[in-house]
């Protein structure tokens, strides 16, 4: 089976969303940054090139497929910001109805502007996230 290409690096992540060279997006994720710092009681850690993590867990599927992952994370890609959330998220549509402007894939919440999105809710989003991962794959490592 091959091994997971998103890791943990040793990359300063306070320093590489220091260096978004767009004010509002560098605004943006890093208030993103201590929204999720502040939840999860752990620093932004870089997994890959361009994901902002905090916290881990370790999961394990049917097929055998094992690794680690970020508890909570997002990225800032080229048009959106790619909020990381790991539950299902049709059980939040009522959340996710109140959010504001965005998209959302399977786990990933796209947003373009976090002034474009109620905080409060996209806040309450990713601590469900956390206790639906925690609930099924164990208590998160810091």
């Amino acid at each position: 089976m091959a091994a997971n290409k998103t890791l943990p690096t040793p990359v300063d992540a306070h320093a590489w969303l220091a260096a978004i060279d767009d004010p509002v997006r560098r605004a943006d994720c890093q208030a993103l940054s201590g929204l999720m710092e502040r939840i999860t009681g752990a620093p932004p850690v870089m997994w890959g090139a361009s994901i902002v993590g905090f916290g881990s867990y370790h999961y394990r599927y049917a097929s055998g497929r094992e690794g680690d992952a970020p508890l909570a994370g997002f990225a800032p890609r080229k048009g959106d910001i790619s909020i990381y959330l790991s539950c299902d998220m049709g059980a939040r549509a009522d959340l996710l109805a109140q959010l504001g402007h965005h998209k959302m894939g399977k786990s990933c919440l796209y947003v373009r502007r976090l002034d474009e999105v109620d905080v409060t809710v996209l806040e309450q989003l990713v601590r469900e996230s956390i206790a639906a991962t925690e609930a099924l794959y164990g208590s998160a490592q810091a």
